[in-house]
């Protein structure tokens, strides 16, 4: 199908977008956002080639903590691309500027109560997940090096979401690529060169995190010094937007809160399994990580037509954003089943050279070729009611799956153990989607049939 336009300056206009112009702007997404969890790959791969489940673990427990962490404020990047491309579809330059400052401030505040907050943070998560004494140990260990990244990580995410909105995806890109290729490096140098283990990655992990944003304010002040000196300390404290902003980031904290607890009892459940049941499970979880960014570029694009859609009223992208998100997610998610399906073992591999988790990790595989095929409708639809700073649809939907895993997780752990925490988990993907699902007539009716 060929539509007519030429570039993406063009995307606020009535004209026809097409599906490659659409790929133009999702596929820099989608390198910028997979990056992210082949960075966790690449450290469970790296930390794989120790001889020791558990440092697969512990590095894994880690990582979730930190997850957690971070995915709870993962509101500041969503809200901020969503306030953003509108205020770039309304073509209103002080409020585009304002959509960064503003979380930017928030971003370096949260940061700074988690460093100060570290020891019960750490105390706190080990209990409620549990697993061995040497998992806590290198869990411990990981924590206590990448927290001091706490405001540069959020930093980043604010930056991000920015240049997302403002439809900048190759800075976006740049930044996100540079900050996980020197993750990587560091951590072959550190873990496999000079023998560090688990410190040697969270070491990586935080340098490399705080080069990134180091880099991303950089590239943002060169490029918009004229109007950030023309920012007024009482246009940030003008109360409406703020309140806007919280408003969002309520429902989106809220959202994240209900998943983060789904992670957590997943990722606890398995360490009661045993250490080689965490450690196959890690590595399904990295597969699935890879899996959900990748339909996160599509979703981001759709994010920005939206918001521009919105901002601009026009109705017409709107809908096309829609459809296109919906026809690419679902092409991903049945080529990314059919290579998980041919090419899983082969994959996992690459991950561990231990024989038991490798063989065990095989045994659950299957819930990982479902997953794209169930779960892609909501993670796409996530990106539409961004950008269209609707929240409450996603914190209701994400809500109701979580009482759907909880349910399974009581009726099918006892019955079937792993692979009845696998089912919980797939079927909270299936019932994101449906319920979200519901939502989007109400959300078209409301920002265009009877805007208020």
């Amino acid at each position: 199908m060929k539509l007519a336009t030429k570039s993406l300056k063009g995307i606020n206009s009535p004209a026809p977008f097409s599906h490659r112009e659409y790929l133009v702007l999702a596929i820099p997404l989608i390198i910028s956002g997979i990056s992210t969890p082949i960075l966790g790959a690449v450290d469970t791969a790296v930390v794989g080639r120790i001889p020791d489940p558990a440092s697969i673990g512990g590095v894994a427990v880690g990582a979730v903590i930190f997850n957690t962490l971070y995915w709870l404020l993962g509101f500041l990047r969503v809200s901020t691309s969503g306030f953003t491309a509108q205020a770039e579809g309304a073509n209103n330059q002080t409020e585009m500027i304002l959509s960064l400052v503003r979380p930017m401030i928030l971003a370096i505040l949260l940061g700074i109560i988690f460093i100060l907050l570290q020891a019960p943070i750490l105390s706190i998560a080990l209990s409620l997940i549990g697993g061995s004494e040497a998992v806590s140990s290198y869990a411990s260990t990981y924590f206590s090096i990448r927290i001091w990244g706490a405001p540069f990580i959020l930093l980043s995410y604010v930056i991000i979401g920015w240049l997302i909105g403002m439809g900048k995806v190759g800075l976006a890109l740049a930044t996100q690529i540079w900050m996980n290729v020197l993750n990587i490096l560091l951590d072959l140098v550190f873990v496999l060169g000079l023998g560090m283990g688990v410190k040697g990655v969270a070491y990586a992990t935080l340098i490399a995190e705080v080069s990134a944003v180091l880099l991303g304010a950089w590239l943002l002040y060169i490029t918009n010094r004229e109007k950030l000196a023309d920012i007024k300390i009482s246009m940030l404290l003008d109360i409406e937007p703020i309140l806007n902003m919280m408003k969002m980031n309520r429902d989106l904290f809220l959202r994240t809160a209900c998943l983060l607890t789904m992670t957590l009892l997943f990722t606890s459940s398995s360490a009661s399994m045993g250490e080689v049941t965490l450690a196959a499970n890690a590595i399904l979880l990295q597969l699935h990580y890879i899996i959900a960014y990748l339909f996160g570029g599509f979703s981001n694009a759709s994010s920005i037509l939206v918001g521009r859609a919105i901002g601009g009223k026009n109705q017409y992208l709107y809908k096309l954003a829609v459809s296109l998100s919906a026809q690419w997610g679902f092409a991903s998610a049945v080529l990314l089943s059919l290579i998980v399906f041919f090419f899983g073992e082969s994959i996992i591999s690459l991950f561990t050279t231990i024989a038991e988790v490798k063989n065990l990790t095989k045994e659950f595989l299957v819930w990982i070729l479902l997953y794209p095929i169930l779960g892609f409708w909501g993670l796409q639809l996530e990106g539409i009611f961004s950008g269209a700073t609707e929240a409450k649809s996603i914190r209701d939907s994400i809500a109701l799956a979580l009482i759907v895993f909880l349910i399974t997780l009581w009726l099918c752990v006892p019955l079937y153990q792993n692979h009845g925490l696998w089912m919980a988990f797939v079927l909270f993907s299936l019932s994101r989607s449906f319920f979200l699902s519901l939502f989007v007539p109400k959300l078209t009716r409301e920002k265009f049939v009877n805007p208020g």
